[in-house]
């Protein structure tokens, strides 16, 4: 017995690997952030709205304006903008077939042949230097959008206590048991408060404007005066990754309701610090610095709470039957609003300027009043303490609810 418990080369290794398989989401969520400016001369030249004698011509001109750039003509916009978000788009589409993938060839299988997408979309991605073709870069972001949004989320066995007190058939019967789909658990009224809640975490999450800063940063900075930006860009990733182990330190202590309190209520002083940054950087020239400043805590703050746990907060909501529908429309719902935020925040920088920091205030302060008011502490709590939270009247569900029991409550609140 004491053998099965000894840490293995092989256990080390798979454990290695699947911590490290959220790399590439990362990754390929903000690399397209440095290379703006490149990427949108790019585009001018395929669609022949810019090239750089036209920049040359402006700059020697006697007019005395200042050369225009790629990126202010209204279709270099509309094709940057997409590139961005389009990435959301292939993470919506397979935040609904993750599960299919998985039980079609087997987890390990299944991750093999997204791997694919992964090496696809760098070479549509790589080509489109060599053919000028502007529509090869949006098609590798969305298919790196859809590998991305299937490899981490590759659904999990059994529940995880059958297997600890190796109770086999029971957890080969758990993995056999009927699953709630995702029609059934929006209609359903058993679950519709977890539901709620589930998905406004994720909306907090995206409307924060943090991808703003992922997929923008480089801009950003430059429009508030730093020097080099694209070397603040780089520490902004430096802070994102110290963060992150100190969030995955702390949420087992301190609880994910405070975290995640701390990090909405920390990330609205920081844009709104943004704001008077922006501002005020002509008229103070060390304005750039709070600027880039609060930026920094800013990905701080949302490293701490609001970036991590409303992606497993979701399986500690919902029991075995309706977990895997629940995960997958969190899981739409967050690539959606990526995809908004990524699409429309040049056109709302555009429109509000310095201010535009101050609609993700408002929202993270909405946010903040949610999250004291409505999400619960699950830290240390058995999916029965926690479904007894939202019961109406404080009324507490069975202590050993089983699949069967899920799947009766279901059909009891369609029937209603």
């Amino acid at each position: 017995m004491e053998s099965d418990k000894r840490l293995t080369g092989t256990l080390a290794l798979a454990v290695f690997t699947a911590a490290l398989g959220s790399l590439q989401y990362g990754y390929s969520l903000g690399v397209i952030n440095a290379p703006q400016k490149i990427i949108e001369k790019h585009y001018g030249r395929s669609l022949g709205v810019w090239s750089e004698g036209s920049a040359l011509l402006s700059e020697n001109g006697t007019m005395g304006q200042d050369p225009p750039e790629a990126g202010q003509h209204p279709e270099v916009i509309v094709y940057w903008s997409l590139s961005v978000a389009i990435f959301s788009i292939g993470g919506v589409v397979s935040s609904f077939l993750v599960g299919f993938v998985g039980d079609l060839r087997g987890r390990v299988k299944g991750m093999l042949m997204v791997n694919v997408l992964a090496v696809a979309a760098g070479l549509l991605m790589g080509l489109c230097k060599m053919w000028k073709a502007h529509m090869l870069v949006i098609s590798g972001r969305a298919l790196m959008g859809f590998y991305c949004g299937n490899w981490p989320g590759l659904p999990a066995g059994p529940r995880y206590l059958y297997i600890c007190q190796g109770k086999e058939q029971e957890a080969s019967k758990s993995n056999r048991s009927a699953e709630i789909s995702i029609l059934s658990l929006i209609r359903s009224s058993v679950y519709r408060q977890q539901l709620f809640v589930a998905l406004m975490m994720h909306l907090s999450q995206q409307f924060s404007g943090i991808n703003a800063i992922f997929y923008y940063s480089t801009a950003i900075f430059y429009r508030a005066g730093v020097a080099f930006p694209v070397y603040a860009t780089i520490g902004v990733g430096v802070i994102n990754t110290i963060f992150t182990v100190v969030s995955v330190a702390l949420v087992d202590r301190t609880g994910r309701r405070t975290l995640t309190l701390v990090g909405l209520g920390g990330m609205c002083c920081c844009a709104i610090a943004m704001t008077v940054g922006l501002k005020f950087q002509n008229d103070y020239s060390w304005m750039s610095y709070v600027s880039m400043s609060a930026i920094f805590l800013f990905v701080s703050f949302f490293e701490i709470g609001p970036g991590p746990i409303p992606w497993f907060i979701v399986a500690e909501l919902f029991s075995q039957g309706p977990r895997p529908a629940a995960i997958a429309l969190a899981g739409c719902c967050n690539w959606t609003s990526n995809f908004i935020i990524g699409m429309t925040f040049p056109y709302i920088e555009a429109w509000l300027g310095c201010y535009v920091f101050i609609v993700f205030a408002a929202l993270l302060f909405i946010s903040t009043i949610f999250t004291y008011l409505k999400l619960p502490e699950t830290k240390g709590k058995s999916f029965e303490e926690i479904a007894a939270v939202f019961q109406k009247g404080g009324k507490k569900v069975p202590a050993n609810t089983g699949a069967e029991t899920e799947l009766e409550q279901l059909k009891s609140s369609l029937d209603a």
